[in-house]
């Protein structure tokens, strides 16, 4: 067997299962009293971008765990956190959520940030009314974009959704009757009784998680209608979404991230599979990454909000689906296969040469 044999056999054989085995990509960051909650990523510069529950600041996280504080913005109001992020690519800015725990002091906001410079374009004061029939106050949340520029911004304790206009003029966006048609739990731990994870379908609408029921909603994005996406199985305690470029939809809870395919365009989905995360470091926010990896977020932001702080140490980990793992694996069999047949054609044909030239030459 020639050297160049070898090598195309070496390529055919180990190549695929090298490539199937490598380990899930895990990021390591420092970051005294951070707790980030919320997590995006900006394909320009290849790195994450963070916010923060204890500082006015956005950072970013490079794929080796460095940070760099890019953006620090003094003049928010005290006691802010940075929740929901967004890297709006066509309008080179980033979206950042912005409230205030302090009920003394109650905010909620959606600030603009140019990438370039890194100064504000705007800080919108998102509408404030009671969120709902009990009287809480609203928690801007997440948030995401349309290809027009228009922002939307959900409402973690109540049931609707804000926009804002490109040039930052914030209204009350979609109060469909849709989001209270389930009931909710009133005893239950959770401290978000209204819409979480929020992102945009280039198709013109929105999918909208709902922590307590664990309900998918997709929203029109001209009007605010909304409507029950059926499930396979409802998503408890869902906070975090995100799409990957093939369409599958991410959606991460506290325990849980769930991959979820439509074949209608999100009349009805099906969860096909779904990863156990690590609860006690309390993962709030997926991204899609590079090569349309899915990254979670392990924020400990529970234990930011109870007052102990003094953590350093923070997550970024890719999860992998068990079950497309499973099918890549079949891949590399059949390409094996492919590889092996290729190989002795090739020496089959290689052998018949050979005869056909010694009879001639006798």
């Amino acid at each position: 067997m020639s050297s160049a044999t070898k090598i195309l056999l070496l390529f055919f054989i180990v190549g695929p299962i090298l490539s199937s085995a490598k380990t899930p990509h895990v990021i390591h960051f420092r970051s005294p009293n951070l707790y980030p909650e919320s997590l995006t990523y900006d394909p320009s510069a290849q790195h994450f971008i963070v916010g923060s529950l204890h500082h006015r600041t956005v950072n970013s996280v490079s794929d080796a765990g460095v940070t760099e504080t890019i953006i620090s913005d003094p003049s928010l109001p005290p006691s802010t956190s940075i929740l929901g992020l967004a890297v709006d690519k066509l309008n080179n800015r980033l979206l950042a959520v912005i409230h205030s725990f302090d009920s003394l002091h109650p905010f909620n906001g959606l600030a603009a940030y140019d990438l370039r410079s890194r100064q504000r374009l705007f800080l919108s004061l998102l509408p404030s009314t009671p969120s709902d029939e009990d009287g809480r106050s609203p928690i801007a949340n997440d948030v995401a974009f349309d290809f027009k520029g228009n922002a939307y911004v959900t409402n973690s304790e109540g049931n609707f959704i804000w926009k804002v206009s490109p040039e930052g003029e914030a209204s009350i966006f979609s109060t469909s009757p849709v989001f209270t048609q389930f009931p909710v739990d009133r005893d239950s731990p959770l401290s978000s009784f209204g819409l979480n994870g929020i992102a945009y379908v280039s198709k013109g609408y929105l999918l909208v998680v709902q922590t307590n029921t664990g309900k998918l909603f997709k929203v029109d994005a001209d009007d605010g209608t909304a409507r029950n996406v059926l499930l396979s199985e409802d998503l408890p305690e869902a906070d975090g979404i995100a799409i990957r470029g093939d369409g599958v939809v991410l959606v991460v809870s506290n325990k849980k991230l769930w991959f979820l395919k439509s074949d209608d365009s999100w009349g009805e989905g099906v969860v096909y599979d779904k990863i156990d995360l690590d609860g006690e470091r309390f993962p709030t926010s997926v991204v899609v990454g590079r090569e349309d990896r899915a990254y979670v977020l392990y924020g400990c932001v529970v234990e930011g909000l109870s007052g102990k702080g003094g953590r350093e140490l923070f997550d970024i980990e890719e999860v992998r689906s068990e079950k497309e793992s499973e099918d890549e694996k079949i891949w590399v069999y059949v390409l094996i296969g492919l590889g092996l047949a290729i190989f002795f054609i090739w020496r089959f044909q290689m052998k018949q040469l050979i005869r056909n030239m010694d009879k001639k030459a006798n």
